[in-house]
């Protein structure tokens, strides 16, 4: 099991959960932090002292205060601590709902877990740090089973159709728009046609649904 871990939450009730977690895991040394820049500079130390952290846990979100911060979300956060220490295992752990959001954090950020803050979550975290000192990569099924949707569904072009769209362009905008950046095909039948059919896969009954559906799975 991993011997030493950095926890770094600024919601103490959260905090208290994951230290009982850490505890009944027998992890026998531990930190806790409540800012991101005191955060990477405990890992920078460690490192320097030849005694480095092997597990990040971190949420995505920081309420702000009177201390002003470098670095202001757990992904900064964890972008640069990968910089420093790139072997760091790193589980988020947040109330973060959305599938493409969750996704950029396994693809850009190259996080090893995430486990949302729900009812369950103590018995999730604990499950998680335990595939992940055994060389898994935890990623929930859910997330999985949208982001294989989205990849399989929708493209660059798709993508720049719903963002003009939920900007509230009409189809005659859109077409222009796609004309001048040499996006094809940009005929207003093509589009409209391509909307009908994003909004099946979907299971969206018009534009507006759509949009909310992709704003909340992070599409756009």
């Amino acid at each position: 099991m991993f011997k030493k871990v950095l926890i770094v939450e600024d919601q103490e009730i959260m905090n208290q959960g994951i230290l009982n977690t850490i505890k009944e895991l027998n992890i026998p040394d531990f930190d806790y932090v409540t800012y991101c820049d005191e955060a990477l500079g405990r890992i920078r130390t460690a490192l320097e002292r030849e005694s480095p952290y092997e597990l990040l846990i971190a949420d995505l979100s920081f309420d702000k205060d009177h201390i002003s911060q470098k670095l202001h979300s757990g992904q900064e956060l964890i972008f640069e601590a990968k910089k420093i220490q790139p072997g760091l295992k790193v589980i988020v752990f947040s109330v973060e709902k959305k599938a493409k959001t969750i996704d950029d954090l396994y693809k850009i950020y190259k996080v090893d877990g995430f486990v949302g803050k729900a009812r369950r979550d103590g018995q999730d975290l604990k499950s998680s740090i335990r595939k992940i000192f055994n060389g898994e990569t935890v990623i929930p099924q859910e997330i999985l089973n949208t982001m294989r949707h989205i990849s399989s569904e929708f493209d660059t072009y798709d993508i720049k159709l719903l963002e003009l769209l939920a900007k509230g362009h009409k189809q005659s905008e859109i077409s222009t728009y796609l004309k001048e950046h040499n996006m094809m095909p940009y005929g207003i039948r093509s589009i409209e046609k391509r909307l009908n059919e994003l909004r099946d896969s979907l299971g969206a009954k018009n534009n507006i649904e759509m949009i909310v559906i992709c704003k909340d799975i992070g599409l756009i």
